[in-house]
């Protein structure tokens, strides 16, 4: 009881810092046979609560690293990440599952919507768990028709464009009005029109509910749709 506690506590605290994420000094190693193999070295950024950046880098830079990092799917060696000014570098798993939860919104390449389920139940999959206010089936609705999907809540992504996937995998993101989205090559799988609309939707998005959004990606035209950028190379800040 006390563990479910301490999650609760962690999950809801209020936010606590001006930046929706601090990564201080990251670095990650991985042994390599008898040697260490060092993918980052010593990165520290900060994004305010509100902006749009992208985190850009080539393949082998350390950026899907340090998004993972930064999303709590995997630790430093060193360094600290703070979530909305929560420290989750040290947290246990449950704490960690309590966080993303409530904290952080995921979008992926490959939409990983449930094929059996609806638009609307696919967005209402991260309201079950945790406490949310409201009733799951509202929540989920006003976001897809935030995403431009009220139309389309009953059907399965088979009956879905790649477009219009990643727009219900971002409404799925968005449902817990997270602190930050964390988005790994959104338009991966999309084509440059339905490409093109996504970012635009999110840009759109950002503006209107001022939600945090991180957009890791190697296309300078996806890049260029952010506030800002931050650039990977050689596992540092370039």
């Amino acid at each position: 009881m006390a563990t479910n506690t301490t999650e609760a506590i962690v999950a809801n605290q209020p936010a606590q810092s001006e930046f929706a994420l601090e990564a201080r000094d990251i670095t990650k190693s991985l042994p390599l046979g008898r040697e260490r193999i060092d993918i980052l070295k010593g990165i520290s950024i900060g994004v305010r609560h509100g902006e749009f950046v992208a985190i850009v880098g080539p393949s082998g830079s350390g950026k899907s690293t340090l998004l993972g990092i930064i999303a709590g799917l995997d630790v430093p060696t060193t360094g600290q990440v703070l979530i909305d000014g929560i420290d989750i570098t040290k947290m246990s798993e449950g704490q960690l599952a309590s966080v993303r939860n409530s904290k952080i919104g995921m979008v992926y390449q490959a939409f990983n919507l449930i094929p059996t389920l609806t638009a609307q139940e696919n967005v209402e999959i991260p309201l079950y768990v945790g406490k949310h206010p409201g009733l799951p089936s509202v929540n989920a609705k006003e976001m897809l028709t935030l995403v431009g999907l009220a139309h389309r809540l009953g059907n399965r992504p088979n009956q879905l464009s790649g477009g219009e996937q990643q727009r219900v995998a971002i409404a799925r993101a968005l449902v817990t009005r997270p602190a930050l989205i964390i988005m790994d090559e959104p338009t991966g799988n999309l084509d440059k029109t339905n490409g093109d609309n996504v970012l635009n939707m999110i840009r759109g998005l950002q503006q209107q509910t001022g939600t945090t959004f991180i957009i890791a990606t190697h296309d300078p035209n996806v890049a260029s749709s952010a506030q800002r950028s931050i650039r990977i190379e050689d596992g540092r800040v370039a």
